[in-house]
């Protein structure tokens, strides 16, 4: 892996970042980047494989990208964090640890719990916590 300068410049090699066309401040729709068709393809496929797994990390990203982007940008996305995680692995030669998927509502604890408070108080009702 030591040819490859970091982890993005494998993913770009691999075809698994966004193409930029953006024009006067505007970013416009684009297609992924051509790279390693059988790459691309096969981490395409384990992405499709990996949010099919309830209780894992790349479902929970999975859900939390298709929500806002759709399904098929989330699973090239799931695609791209598989191949940067990939390299980390190849590269320390350590072992893949799945973050479950809880990780997010972990970090994210005190956002959503303002979030909530805030739509109850639009609905009318007034909140304590205790």
């Amino acid at each position: 892996m030591k040819q490859f300068r970091n982890a993005d410049h494998f993913a770009s090699w691999a075809g698994l970042v966004p193409g930029c066309n953006e024009s006067a401040g505007k970013k416009k729709s684009s297609r992924i980047r051509k790279g390693n068709l059988f790459l691309k393809s096969t981490l395409v496929e384990c992405a499709h494989s990996a949010i099919r797994h309830k209780d894992s990390y790349f479902y929970a990203k999975y859900c939390k990208i298709a929500a806002r982007r759709g399904g098929k940008r989330a699973i090239v996305a799931i695609a791209h964090s598989m191949c940067l995680a990939i390299y980390h692995i190849l590269l320390n030669k350590e072992h893949f640890y799945d973050l479950g998927s809880d990780y997010f509502n972990t970090i994210y604890a005190e956002k959503i719990k303002k979030r909530n408070i805030q739509s109850l108080e639009k609905l009318g009702f007034s909140v304590s916590l205790s």
